[in-house]
């Protein structure tokens, strides 16, 4: 705040003698102030014990008009506070007036009808246009600095969007978009390897090749006994009504029914059906919402498993959320598939875990032969949908060397 610039005393009948005035300008400080000029306005209506004190302070200059009044909200506090006097001392006799004062706070007058404004392009303008020209006009100069730069780079991607198109456009026109689709689809098959089980190529044994280890740990197994037990212990009857009920995939209640004698492979075969079928029913949600998506039954440390190997952390709404990707569905799948090989002696019935997964023949098929399984078509069991042909796969020793598929032979032969 700029201090006073200038004092006017009003002189006329001593009985309603006024304060002098001080004035001290908002937005600066007062240069020359014998160019300026002052009006006081007091109230008409003297009878009004508060309104008759009030009083407006008018000046111009050749570039704004202030005004300053003492009755307003925005008058300042001091005057309420504290008294102020001026002095004026006769130099002759060395005597001094006092005179009480009062403080005014001069605003510019910032007429609207000065200019007459075209509202009508802003009012047409996004909101982020508006804040930007706020910022033009009134923003710090970090704030200048981050719109320059904003701007720079959204120019800039203008740029690096229009050259991807064109290459991409000269990329068609000379590859032409068959090959291009035969291209991604040899790519997508390529990159499902990525999500297979660990693989060990020179096994001498076909249990060796995906070892039961890689897919449930010592101590992961160990955690399955309990809710396995369901299964150890199930009788016929119960089978039937949970066919009934379909609370469990095809797979699973299919291989219930046969379930060995002894105790101890009855025990194992229940622990990789119970997990073979939660990881079915894991695969089919999307976004993972709860602590323990697959309730309160499921162990601990399986639901950790699930969390950290088949999901995908995203930040959606202001959170971090798992989420069953494409990606982790097939890896999901794969797993899938090795566990079936190892129950079922190492041949499975791929249609009905395909069924029971929900997905298309081709995708079941392609996770397949990325396992490196040979397989074969084979008559359905009774009971399934249409009684369709269905697909084995075996997982035989020695493994079958990953071949180009014909659609990248014939790519090759257009080149």
């Amino acid at each position: 705040m700029a201090a006073a610039a200038a004092a006017w005393c009003y002189r006329g009948n001593p009985e309603a003698e006024q304060p002098a005035v001080l004035v001290q300008f908002s937005n600066g400080k007062l240069r020359r102030s014998d160019s300026m000029r002052f009006t006081v306005y007091r109230s008409k209506d003297t009878a009004h014990p508060r309104k008759k004190h009030r009083r407006i302070l008018v000046s111009e200059t050749e570039r704004l008009s202030y005004v300053g009044n003492n009755f307003s909200s925005g008058v300042m506090k001091c005057n309420s506070l504290c008294r102020y006097f001026v002095g004026v001392l006769d130099k002759d006799s060395g005597q001094m007036e006092v005179y009480n004062a009062e403080i005014f706070n001069m605003q510019p007058l910032l007429s609207d009808n000065l200019i007459p404004d075209d509202t009508k392009d802003y009012q047409n303008k996004s909101y982020r246009e508006k804040m930007d020209l706020c910022i033009e006009a009134f923003g710090t100069s970090k704030q200048k600095r981050a719109l320059n730069s904003r701007r720079m780079n959204a120019v800039g991607n203008d740029i690096l969007n229009t050259a991807v198109t064109k290459a991409a456009t000269n990329i068609i026109n000379a590859k032409g978009v068959t090959a291009l689709t035969q291209d991604v689809a040899q790519d997508d098959v390529q990159n499902i390897s990525i999500f297979l089980p660990p693989c060990n190529e020179d096994a001498d044994k076909p249990e060796d090749v995906y070892k039961f280890e890689e897919i449930l740990s010592p101590a992961e197994y160990e955690a399955l006994q309990v809710p396995a037990a369901v299964f150890v212990n199930i009788t016929p009857e119960e089978i039937t009504k949970k066919m009934e009920d379909k609370s469990h995939c095809s797979f699973v209640l299919e291989e219930l029914k046969f379930l060995p004698a002894d105790e101890k492979r009855r025990d194992h075969k229940a622990r990789c059906l119970w997990f073979l079928d939660t990881l079915i029913k894991f695969s089919q949600l999307k976004v993972i919402k709860k602590k323990h998506p697959m309730g309160p039954e499921c162990p601990h440390i399986i639901s950790r498993k699930l969390m950290k190997n088949f999901t995908s952390l995203t930040y959606n709404n202001g959170s971090v959320q798992n989420l069953i990707s494409a990606s982790m569905k097939a890896k999901i799948i794969a797993y899938v598939i090795a566990l079936a090989l190892h129950i079922n002696n190492f041949q499975t019935d791929l249609t009905v875990l395909q069924n029971d997964m929900k997905l298309q023949e081709s995708r079941m098929m392609d996770i397949a032969r990325a396992m490196r399984l040979k397989v074969s078509k084979a008559k359905g069991l009774l009971g399934l949908e249409n009684d369709q042909n269905h697909k084995l796969g075996t997982l035989s020793l020695p493994l079958p060397v990953q071949k180009s598929s014909g659609s990248q032979r014939k790519r090759k032969k257009m080149n």
